[in-house]
């Protein structure tokens, strides 16, 4: 199994950049185009993305400003990651110029499937700085299929 770790520094507080995780429509401004998300511990996650492939999970752990921790996977036939096969933790921590986000993604394999997540978790964290920061990073757009592995 395979972990992927992925860092940004966000110019806004804690408050800000948790509150992109705990209601669907600030989730849907930067990742998906819907969703229902239940925010405390056995609650639902489900992000509807544009190409209409649905992530869903249960939140597991949430700490407000500082950690999040929920299941994740893909609904649908056969996915190579089911509901609940994974967990991804949110690890926020104040910094002087705003918030370091960590994320991690546990139990991911094979190697393709955690680098086409690398690739994806890559791509929305940046989505959610620009909006955290108060930008616009434009709709969410289906990824193209390239193989298996998410666009670079």
């Amino acid at each position: 199994m395979t972990d992927v770790v992925v860092t940004r520094l966000i110019a806004a507080s804690p408050a800000t950049v948790f509150s992109f995780f705990t209601t669907a429509e600030r989730w849907a401004s930067w990742q998906g185009v819907d969703g229902e998300i239940d925010a405390r511990p056995g609650g639902i996650l489900q992000i509807r993305m544009p190409g209409g492939q649905v992530a869903s999970g249960r939140f597991v752990e949430v700490i407000a400003d500082e950690r999040l921790v929920f299941t994740w996977g893909w609904e649908g036939e056969a996915p190579p990651v089911p509901p609940g096969s994974t967990t991804v933790v949110i690890e926020l921590e104040a910094d002087e110029a705003g918030t370091r986000l960590r994320l991690t993604h546990s139990a991911l394999a094979p190697p393709p499937i955690a680098e086409h997540h690398r690739a994806g978790w890559e791509r929305y964290l940046e989505r959610l700085r620009i909006r955290a920061e108060g930008g616009d990073p434009g709709p969410d757009a289906p990824e193209p299929e390239q193989g298996g592995t998410a666009p670079q």
